[in-house]
């Protein structure tokens, strides 16, 4: 049999199709010939469903406002504990659901419904939550014939009886209101008809008889209910109809957020007349942008912000999502808020409608009220990204693929050639023989480990891809040892699935089954994963999971994962019981001691506590540049704050301009990685011309000297839960013209980022945020902006727009290494910029960059404050302690006080010692030089007249 591989060899933008297993005979037709490297200028629209073509999003979309059958039964209503049970009844189908609505903490209630007498039971997410949410104090306040009341703390619920409504306030603020517009939709698990034709409804009363009574909710008519064809697919659908639906409004809201990944503004568009935002992990190749397509991720967590709350949702379910968008500007679409309320004056409001093909409703609430506040809410439930070693930080270089163990050694000694920061080197899936995964290629690799310790030796590490896909190979040991223990995902029929994938034919490993996670995590032990150390990290790619010739390019949803759970149920969260996998064998692999690096295209919520995401397989176009800022800032406030893109784009190459741009963007996004197609030209920053070389080469080191402060935002995103990118109105939440700004972003709350996004331009607009109460001063020249609002701003080729606000103080260091290993005991420059009052505040955070250390007190976390006098360096935990070799190099103040001659330095170990104070008249900044203290102990600076 002719190997695969020559048929697939042109990652994503080729597709072959062939369900023989017969690649000779396809070859012998002249099939490969339409298998060639082909690049295409769109997705192919026709391998993706549409909302009419998903029956389930068909039927949800159908249901009319104000028609909903659902009536809470109030008799039912009782209370235990932090939960308030009642039950709910569709008087379309006779069936009984019961509702559980739960307070919890940190200003969070939760949402719950299922049916009373499933026929079997439904299946309910797990894993996503990073604990079990805690409870908070509840009580009922009110009861009456047509509604119940509940408290907790500042927060209330109110559940209206018919029609069935649930009205969330805050501080007496009506803020989320659940079935307002009546579009709840509940299939109950059914028998199938005996007649398929037949118009009845056979709804469940427990014991299996129907209810013919009841005129029923138009399900087993829909065609798609009982089995479902696509393109050349069948969904054999066993269990019939069971899609959920429910809608959220929010009143005084203006905008709509988060719902990642779309290649779409960061601002959700509103649906009117198009197709709902999809949530179903799909290999999108040559995707578009400005699109509510589906992608490689999902997270069902949504965000509406208005000039006076934050509040959002977190759908909590694994299958196949559609998300409506609908606000006030949809004139004659949205049943405003304030008809259930009595109010007179109309007020903005934003409406969201969740539609899943499975499971249960679970929901939570997320009350805000500020952004940051609903941000954290949310990663409470899911948990934060953990610190990342220093290294992760640093510039990663990788493409599809380097050829041989000499290339990556040649491509290692031109950035040293020409004094480039790099720490990691990638391999693509070239690396491995014959896209077996754990074993080298012994031709091209053939001394693995040398070519680790060569890369270790100068402070790097390698990061290989390792794909979910097992190649159908007798001579492969996995592909063996899963079959003979059934460790594959299966048919119902229980046989091994097979799809096709690089290897060619294909079976993919069950990782719901604790015994397959346990396997699958062996195999990264050092002692197994030969030629490899404790330096190598890991890609987990194509884990949406990707199937070439699968429907819509993934795994049928009729196909069984461990506990008989069918894969339309758990399809969104599958790649995440991937990485956590790999995340885990990274963790035992060191024995515990060194933090994990694991990369994942495809992701769920929760993805954040094993893995950093990019933006998939872009395109070398200012299209793509563009929108990987919003794709970045969604999954930040969906909790995934380790996003980058491809550098230059996957696709395509970019020329010089469009290269350069694309680093001085990514430079300031937290994952900073270039890659690129195999048809791609080669782009390492050496390879287009001197000033293209130089320019990137001071846009890496930029992005070193303020390591540092990346690490900070990390370590608080860690304990906080505050995205490290983050939108304007983060920060400043009653600006509305930030509302909708998505080329800016904040790197923390101190540093305001503006690429240029578009080509030979020599201005650009730079929105000054703080209506202003801050002043913004460029970090390269110090030079203040104090005119709030729009600005136009003049750029060159050198420069993008990046400012540092009044009142805050960043730590950098600015010696020049090679990598992050080598700058690890360098000193720091404080830049401390005083607002109008003379002061400033900020924080540093250290630790050995590298170890889990710090979870036992190995760290210091350090409280920078300057009152216009003094500068000091104060604990903020007393009971850490780290030894660190780094000291205090130099301190540059903005907007000093005047008059200064000198400076006066105090520490325990120092004493006291006086220190040189000079003005730079050009830039009105006060630097002093060399103060020495260690940064791991206090110390305060006295600025003497």
């Amino acid at each position: 049999m002719v190997d695969a591989e020559l048929l697939l060899t042109n990652r994503r933008s080729t597709r072959c199709f062939i369900a023989s297993a017969d690649m000779s005979s396809c070859m012998r037709v002249g099939v490969l010939l339409l298998c060639l490297t082909v690049f295409v200028n769109a997705v192919d629209r026709s391998n993706f469903k549409t909302c009419e073509q998903s029956s389930f999003c068909r039927r949800c979309r159908q249901v009319e406002v104000g028609k909903t059958p659902y009536s809470v039964l109030p008799k039912t209503v009782t209370q235990n504990g932090s939960t308030l049970y009642a039950e709910v009844f569709n008087k379309d189908t006779g069936v009984t659901f019961v509702l559980q609505l739960t307070a919890l903490k940190e200003s969070t209630l939760r949402l719950h419904i299922n049916e009373k007498n499933p026929l079997h039971e439904r299946y309910e997410v797990q894993d996503a939550l990073q604990n079990h949410p805690q409870q908070a104090e509840l009580s009922i306040t009110e009861n009456t014939p047509d509604h119940v009341t509940v408290t907790s703390g500042t927060n209330k619920a109110v559940l209206q009886f018919s029609p069935f409504r649930v009205d969330v306030y805050s501080d007496n603020q009506l803020v989320i209101s659940a079935n307002a517009r009546g579009l709840m939709r509940f299939e109950h698990l059914r028998t199938k008809p005996v007649n398929s034709e037949s118009k009845s409804e056979s709804p469940e009363d427990g014991q299996g008889s129907p209810a013919p009574e009841y005129p029923g909710d138009g399900a087993d008519n829909d065609p798609g209910a009982w089995e479902e064809n696509f393109k050349s697919h069948q969904d054999s659908k066993p269990y019939g109809p069971e899609a959920i639906a429910l809608d959220f409004s929010f009143p005084g809201a203006e905008h709509a957020y988060g719902i990642p990944q779309h290649a779409d503004p960061f601002a959700l568009r509103s649906t009117k007349g198009t197709d709902p935002y999809r949530l179903y992990n799909l290999d999108v190749f040559e995707y578009e942008t400005n699109e509510k397509m589906a992608l490689y991720g999902s997270i069902p967590v949504l965000y509406a912000h208005g000039k006076d709350r934050t509040s959002g949702v977190f759908w909590h379910n694994a299958a196949e999502t559609w998300v409506d968008i609908l606000s006030s500007a949809d004139n004659n679409v949205v049943e405003s808020i304030v008809n259930f309320v009595s109010r007179n004056v109309k007020e903005p409001q934003v409406n969201a409608h969740f539609m899943s093909e499975s499971g249960v409703i679970d929901v939570f609430f997320l009350l805000g009220p500020k952004p940051l506040d609903a941000f954290r809410q949310y990663t409470i439930l899911t948990g934060t990204s953990p610190l990342p070693q220093m290294f992760a930080l640093g510039y990663h270089q990788s493409r599809w693929n380097y050829n041989d163990e000499q290339d990556v050694a040649q491509v290692v000694e031109k950035f040293d050639f020409y004094d480039i920061p790099m720490d990691v080197m990638w391999l693509d899936i070239e690396w491995t023989d014959g896209k077996k995964y754990f074993i080298w290629d012994p031709r091209k690799f053939p001394n693995p480990l040398e070519m680790v310790e060569n890369l270790t030796s100068k402070g790097r590490k390698l990061v290989t891809i390792i794909d979910p896909h097992i190649k159908r190979d007798d001579s492969y040991y996995i592909h063996n040892e899963a079959t003979a223990n059934g460790y594959y995902v299966k048919h119902a029929d229980g046989k091994d699935y097979e799809g096709w994938c690089w290897p060619g034919a294909s079976s993919y490993l069950d990782f719901f089954d604790p015994k397959v996670r346990e396997y699958f995590g062996g195999q990264y032990a050092l002692d197994k994963f030969h030629g490899t150390t404790n330096d190598v990290y890991i890609w987990n790619d194509m884990n949406e999971p990707s199937v070439f010739n699968g429907p819509e390019i993934t795994m049928p949803k009729d196909l069984v994962h461990y506990g008989g759970w069918e894969h339309r149920d758990v399809h969104n969260l599958n790649c995440m019981m991937y990485t956590q996998v790999t995340y885990d064998a990274l963790y035992k692999r060191s024995g515990g001691t060194l933090r994990p690096f694991v990369l994942t295209r495809g992701h769920f919520a929760g993805s954040q506590r094993s893995a950093a995401v990019w933006t998939g397989d872009n395109a070398a176009e200012w299209s793509h540049l563009r929108i990987s800022y919003p794709m970045c800032l969604s999954a930040g406030i969906a909790g995934m704050s380790f996003c980058g893109a491809d550098i230059g784009g996957f696709f395509k190459n970019p020329d010089a301009e469009m290269f350069i741009r694309w680093n001085q963007a990514g430079a300031w996004q937290s994952f900073f990685r270039q890659h690129c197609h195999m048809e791609s030209k080669r782009r390492e920053p050496w390879t287009f011309n001197d000033e293209t070389t130089q320019i990137v080469r001071d846009t890496i080191r930029i992005r070193y000297s303020y390591l540092p402060y990346w690490y900070t935002l990390f370590r608080e995103h860690e304990i906080t839960g505050y995205p490290v990118m983050r939108p304007l109105w983060a920060h400043y939440p009653t600006e509305t013209a930030t509302f909708t700004i998505d080329d800016h972003q904040l790197v923390g709350e101190a540093i305001l980022v503006r690429p240029v996004f578009e080509p030979s331009v020599t201005e650009v607009t730079v929105y000054f945020p703080g209506e202003g109460k801050d002043v913004w001063y460029d970090v390269d020249t110090m030079q203040e902006h104090k005119t709030p609002g729009a600005n136009r701003i003049p750029v060159t080729l050198h420069k993008i727009p990046v400012y540092q606000k009044s009142g805050t103080i960043v730590p950098r260091k600015m010696r020049i290494r090679r990598s992050t290993v080598a700058m690890k005991n360098d000193p720091y420059t404080l830049v401390v910029i005083a607002d109008g009052d003379g002061k400033a505040s900020g924080k540093i955070y250290i630790d050995d960059e590298s170890s889990f250390e710090y979870r036992h007190g190995k760290y210091v976390y350090l409280r920078l404050n300057f009152d216009g006098k003094i500068l000091k360096s104060q604990y903020i935990d007393k009971l850490a302690n780290f030894e660190t070799a780094s000291w205090l190099e130099r301190v540059d103040i903005a907007n000093p006080p005047k008059g200064v001659k000198s400076a006066k330095l105090t520490s325990q170990s120092l004493g006291t010692v006086s220190l040189e104070a000079k003005y730079n008249t050009n830039n009105n900044v006060l630097t002093l030089r060399k103060p020495s203290v260690n940064m791991g102990e206090e110390w305060s600076i006295e600025l003497i007249n």
